[in-house]
């Protein structure tokens, strides 16, 4: 019983961004499929934006979730092919 448990143990993974030129007075927010991201200007907030969801359409086009990248480099390498 106990070894089907361990077997069952999901992963867990997610981007978070933290954008630190915010100075307007406003809070950002956004949560979506594998990343959260707070903080940031206008302009700083939208790309993070962007960048996160070309990162999932990256991870789609390879048929993998974000907690089944298995290396640094594998992470490096769908970033770089998702043009971050």
């Amino acid at each position: 019983m106990a070894e089907e448990r361990e077997n069952e143990t999901r992963k867990f993974a997610i981007l978070f961004g933290i954008g630190l030129d915010g100075r307007d007075g406003h809070y950002r927010q956004t949560k979506g499929e594998n990343f959260f991201l707070v903080g940031g200007s206008e302009t700083t907030h939208r790309v993070m934006q962007d960048k996160a969801v070309s990162f999932n359409e990256e991870l789609r086009r390879r048929g993998k979730r974000l907690e089944d990248v298995e290396s640094p480099e594998e992470f490096r390498d769908i970033a770089r092919d998702a043009g971050l």
